[in-house]
């Protein structure tokens, strides 16, 4: 692997006291549990090609800060945890880099990260990339990845594929400073991507939701008082950014619920199953914590059909009187005489009704025809700076996840 020869070649030329501890069938540490034990900051734990059993437990394993430990599979997908209540049971881990194992087939949850029990003291910068979390075997209130307590961590170009019916592709109570990039998310259960209890500073950015649960991502929800982190937060969530994902399918792509001061920006959201967004209280104590207030959605390309007869599901002892509805292009497909969604406030710059003109949506290409009607018309924002694509918006951006390039021209136009 990449990472893996960059490593060495810095160790060949950088003197430093670090290890590669060789992991696997035939190797000096059999499973990660014992190289776990062993490994020191800078450290290198190499997973070698195989199948292993779950209920790995890597207890109190930290980096520092100038000399993190890396967890890397031998090659992307050749490394399989299969079984077990848990793949890996990590507590109190910090400085740690993940990369290219598939998690598979647990009855519990498929990776549970926390900051066991103690509070004041978080999990924190853990990075995963390349990775794949499958096929939960359960069907409650299991997640394929829990987060509890865990700050400043990264998660990129991984894939969570068929989670439990009850459970969360990516489930955070009390975490702070995330990142969540360039993942896809396909058949999902109750939700792909929730943060609740007490969750800060996530940023949800360019990723992929297929028919990805009941809500593609829960922005809040219903946490119980003793799990909050901290101890006396106020609001389920808060500074939550949900920016450049494609959404396809679900019941509700996103779900405000006991959220705060967050945003949905530059989405493109494609025939969900029954609403574009709900507005919802589910923590009733609303005299500690705040009620689902101050959020906004903005720039994002939502395309329904007949299934979705109301747009925005509001609920109780909510105030969705402050939320923030700009420039976003609504068309329902087949009816040319819809004159867009009833919203909780007054929406500037909507486009209304206009065909958004993908390329291939039948073969998921959502990006924009050059003449779209969501070319350049979104509202001027700071962030998302770049698109699903990863290009830069323009600073007249357009609408959705897919920014028009400038010079774009169809296929077998003449674009002299």
């Amino acid at each position: 692997m990449r990472l893996f020869l960059a490593l060495l070649l810095s160790w060949a030329i950088t003197p430093v006291h670090a290890h590669i501890l060789h992991t696997g069938h035939g190797q000096p540490y059999l499973n990660i549990t014992a190289a776990a034990k062993k490994a020191r900051p800078g450290d290198t734990i190499l997973v070698h090609a195989g199948t292993y059993h779950g209920d790995q437990v890597l207890q109190g394993l930290q980096g520092t800060k100038d000399r993190w430990i890396y967890i890397l599979a031998e090659k992307d997908d050749a490394v399989q945890f299969k079984g077990g209540a848990v793949a890996w049971k990590a507590s109190d881990i910090a400085y740690l880099h993940i990369e290219g194992f598939v998690f598979i087939r647990q009855t519990d949850n498929g990776l549970n990260i926390d900051d066991g029990g103690t509070y004041d003291s978080p999990a924190h910068h853990i990075v995963f990339r390349h990775c794949a979390f499958r096929d939960m075997a359960a069907k409650g209130n299991n997640d394929l990845l829990k987060l509890s307590g865990v700050d400043n961590f990264t998660l990129q170009q991984c894939t969570f594929l068929n989670g439990s019916a009850g459970g969360s592709g990516i489930d955070m109570v009390g975490c702070h400073d995330g990142l969540i990039t360039q993942c896809r998310f396909e058949n999902m259960g109750s939700n792909a991507v929730q943060a609740k209890g007490g969750s800060s500073n996530i940023r949800i950015e360019a990723n992929t939701f297929k028919n990805a649960g009941s809500r593609s991502i829960n922005l809040g929800g219903g946490t119980g008082l003793p799990f909050f982190r901290p101890a006396n937060a106020t609001v389920e969530a808060t500074r939550l950014k949900v920016y450049s994902n494609l959404f396809i399918g679900s019941d509700v792509p996103v779900a405000f619920v006991g959220c705060t001061d967050s945003e949905v920006i530059n989405n493109t959201i494609y025939k969900p199953g029954r609403w574009v967004l709900r507005i919802l209280q589910e923590n009733k104590d609303t005299i500690r914590f705040a009620k689902c207030s101050n959020n906004s959605f903005r720039n994002n390309l939502v395309y329904i059909d007949e299934q979705v007869h109301t747009v925005c599901n509001i609920g109780g002892g909510t105030m969705p009187q402050t939320f923030n509805f700009s420039n976003n292009l609504w068309f329902q497909m087949g009816n040319d005489t819809w004159a867009g969604p009833q919203l909780p406030t007054a929406e500037t710059g909507a486009v209304l009704n206009k065909d958004p003109l993908f390329k291939n949506a039948a073969a998921e290409d959502f990006t924009l025809r050059p003449q779209s009607p969501a070319a350049g018309t979104g509202v001027e924002t700071a962030l998302p700076e770049k698109d699903r694509h990863r290009n830069t918006f323009r600073k007249r951006r357009s609408i959705g996840a897919f920014e028009v390039l400038p010079g774009a021209a169809e296929p077998g136009s003449d674009s002299k």
